[in-house]
């Protein structure tokens, strides 16, 4: 035994699998208006089934046990509000996506392209949502007209949300 490695042989290299190799371009667009609609929709979607199923659950408990049915129904409530808390803060403070940007391909981030972080996260949802509703929703309105699709909340916390497009060659 030499310990001599020897080289393969034409047929051996034909009978080898090939493999193909693909490149991965990932390049960012401004997020839809219509697409961004449907994240929101999505993140109100699963607030409400908490509340739907804590009052079902509440219902179910019948007529005779409206104390339980009514502290089933806060417990749901309370579990709503962490819920948020969790999707709005943590979630998108960590990621950059709530569960309805992640389900739509969408992402938060800073304008210049860095990670948002939890302090600018914090400050657009919890401080931006409530402007933008208390504006009769046109702080979320101003994303359909403004060229670079910015909402109010977008605005407060210099943030920008993208649609990340993958493109395999």
């Amino acid at each position: 035994m030499t310990g001599e490695i020897q080289p393969e042989t034409a047929v051996e290299r034909a009978s080898a699998p090939v493999r193909a190799r693909s490149r991965v371009r990932v390049h960012k667009t401004r997020a839809p208006f219509s697409l961004r609609c449907g994240a929101l929709l999505i993140d109100y979607i699963v607030l409400v089934a908490i509340v739907a199923a804590s009052t079902l659950f509440a219902r179910m408990l019948g007529g005779g046990a409206r104390l339980a049915g009514n502290s089933t129904e806060t417990v749901g409530l309370l579990l709503a509000l962490l819920m948020a808390v969790i999707n709005y803060g943590l979630l998108a403070g960590l990621w950059g996506q709530t569960i309805g940007k992640w389900a739509t391909g969408l992402r938060i981030e800073r304008t210049d392209g860095r990670p948002a972080g939890p302090g600018r996260i914090a400050l657009r949802h919890f401080v931006g949502y409530p402007l933008s509703i208390l504006t009769l929703g046109i702080g979320f309105l101003v994303a359909a007209v403004n060229s670079r699709g910015r909402t109010l909340q977008d605005l407060i916390a210099d943030t920008v949300v993208v649609r990340e497009v993958v493109e395999r060659r």
